[in-house]
């Protein structure tokens, strides 16, 4: 009988509950827009995807340049990266940026900015309030 009580309660509990939306991820990145003119690479929606990440566009340049070893510049909504470079490596650059410099450490969520204290960088979460420090490999 006492299990049947916990069982009503429970299901009660359950459907009180607000529902979980049916599309759990916030952060949708457009895949990269690349073009490749000679031995340079063009990213043509740069811009765009900066400000989805809500990120400096030059520390995303600087982060992809280190990665693949070359320059890169700035110019107007596009990054150009000096080499050739294809549309997934690009991609999978921007998830490991994503996943080192935006998503909180804590509750994943991409509600974040950077802070530099002293020498260290961190990722401070405006959404639960955490502060973890940047981990690059």
């Amino acid at each position: 009988m006492a299990s049947a009580n916990y069982e009503d309660m429970l299901k009660r509990a359950l459907s009180s509950l607000p529902r979980k939306p049916l599309q759990s991820e916030r952060l949708k990145i457009p895949p990269v827009d690349v073009i490749v003119v000679g031995n340079r690479t063009l990213i043509r929606n740069f811009r765009e995807i900066v400000s989805i990440l809500n990120r400096d566009p030059e520390h995303l340049l600087k982060f992809l340049c280190k990665e693949v070893g070359s320059a890169g510049t700035l110019k107007d909504d596009m990054a150009e990266i000096h080499g050739k470079f294809d549309r997934s490596a690009l991609n999978k650059l921007i998830e490991r940026y994503v996943q080192s410099f935006v998503l909180c450490k804590v509750c994943m969520r991409p509600d974040t900015h950077l802070k530099k204290y002293g020498r260290f960088l961190y990722i401070e979460c405006d959404a639960c309030g955490a502060s973890s420090p940047v981990i690059t490999r």
